[in-house]
């Protein structure tokens, strides 16, 4: 189906932001680890997450979506909540055959990597597989890693990509990892080794990408009891002043047992981009609640971003104001802590005046799709002047015209180029996996003001 902007007026509404997806994943995962059971609240129901919740229930945890009513004064409330009994970290994959039948984790690839690394503390095989983009994700660095540790993984396919087969055993000790290749890597061991023998030493060399992606994952951990230690310290003297290059950073983790915990999922900034870009772009006021000021999410670099574009933005304790005439300025922006933001940037430079350079998104590359590459290519099928290179690229503002581009099944590809439909008449081929991050991304665009089209 090809997803549109159908009609808007000048943009004015306060919404609530979508519930962080990474925190949800998050959130599932380690109150599937711990004993007892944990009340999740605001949970993100997006295809991807509920990729992760039919894994945990896979490897033994019991998950249920319920219901219950809170009193607030003489009001009550019907507030919805996930309800996880869990393994206490005695994973048992639940298959009658587990070492033949696959658990399919359709598109997600945040499911793969983390659930990777957890899969090794069951006492049975299991076997990870999903659709034709997830097997193209490269996982040998996390294999690699793995096998330090005394982890068995085989590549069915022989590529060290999905499926993949996950024997029982984990003993724990010294293993290291670029930092540049996937964030999600690190936060997949740091998850699964307090559940290991001896637990384990984590050496992450640099340059240490999407950082702020592990710090979200450290402070969800000690949420449920978990402590990790972090050092970081230098490689060499020679580099920039601040070291950015050249600082390599030591995880050490402990055996320990996770705590069950209720825990409330905060909004998510990825999601709201596309509100405030949207604002941005057409002009006018939104509000969006639930985005925290002390949030650990790199992607809150978006608020910077558009304040340097030239967009009025103010930042609360828990929610977030943007106002705009509409008139945006080109920018160099460096998004390697930020790289879910490449997208939303883009669109933003290619109506924006003057030219806007994104760099530090090499490991761009390796998600949903190359999106440094895809990016691009879309960009131009709108007549965009710009030039890629290896870790990002440099657009030409205000050079677009109509047309329509390809999704390419990326969800954030998708929403991001729906946004151009507020300056050209554009459509996005493909444009339903908007779900797979943000299901309700219509609705609250027409909370806005927005009305978008699928069809």
């Amino acid at each position: 189906m090809n997803l549109k902007i159908k009609n808007f007026s000048k943009i004015n509404g306060t919404v609530k932001a979508p519930s962080s997806k990474s925190y949800s994943h998050r959130a599932v995962i380690l109150s599937s680890l711990a004993e007892g059971k944990s009340k999740l609240f605001d949970v993100l129901y997006s295809e991807d997450v509920l990729s992760t919740i039919r894994a945990c229930e896979a490897l033994g945890a019991k998950i249920d979506r319920k219901k219950e009513i809170i009193l607030k004064g003489d009001k009550s409330q019907t507030v919805d909540y996930l309800e996880v009994f869990g393994t206490g970290g005695k994973l048992h994959n639940i298959s009658e055959n587990p070492s033949e039948d696959m658990i399919d984790l359709a598109n997600s690839g945040t499911t793969l990597r983390i659930m990777t690394s957890v899969a090794a503390i069951s006492d049975n095989e299991v076997i990870f597989t999903g659709d034709d983009s997830l097997k193209t994700r490269p996982m040998g660095a996390l294999i690699d890693a793995l096998e330090e540790l005394g982890v068995r993984i085989e590549s069915l396919n022989d590529n060290k990509k999905a499926p993949l087969k996950i024997y029982p055993g984990y003993i724990g000790g010294e293993t290291d990892i670029l930092g540049s290749i996937s964030s999600q890597f690190i936060s997949s061991i740091l998850i699964s080794a307090p559940l290991s023998k001896k637990g384990v030493e984590l050496e992450v060399y640099p340059e240490f990408v999407s950082k702020p992606y592990v710090d979200m994952t450290i402070s969800i951990l000690e949420k449920f009891g978990i402590a990790i230690d972090e050092e970081s310290y230098q490689i060499h003297e020679t580099c920039n002043k601040e070291h950015t290059d050249c600082l390599g950073v030591k995880f050490n983790v402990k055996p320990q047992k996770y705590i069950a915990s209720d825990y409330i999922v905060e909004g998510d900034y990825s999601s709201a981009s596309y509100l405030l870009a949207a604002t941005a772009i057409a002009g006018g006021y939104v509000r969006i609640e639930n985005l925290f000021s002390d949030s650990k999410q790199g992607d809150k670099f978006i608020l910077d971003i558009l304040e340097e574009m030239g967009a009025n933005v103010t930042q609360f304790d828990d929610y977030a104001s943007l106002r705009s005439d509409g008139n945006l300025k080109g920018i160099d922006v460096n998004l390697s802590n930020a790289p879910d933001l490449l997208l939303t940037v883009a669109v933003l430079g290619a109506v924006a005046e003057g030219k806007t350079t994104i760099t530090g998104v090499s490991h761009g590359r390796l998600k949903e799709t190359d999106r440094i590459d895809t990016t691009c290519r879309e960009l131009e099928k709108l007549g965009c002047k710009l030039e890629e290179f290896e870790d990002g690229m440099t657009i030409y503002g205000q050079t677009i015209g109509d047309g329509t581009v390809e999704s390419h099944n990326d969800h954030r590809l998708a929403m991001a180029f729906s946004l151009l439909g507020l300056k050209h008449d554009v459509e996005v081929e493909n444009g339903e996996c908007f779900d797979v991050s943000f299901p309700n991304f219509i609705e609250l665009m027409s909370e806005i003001g927005i009305e978008m089209e699928l069809k």
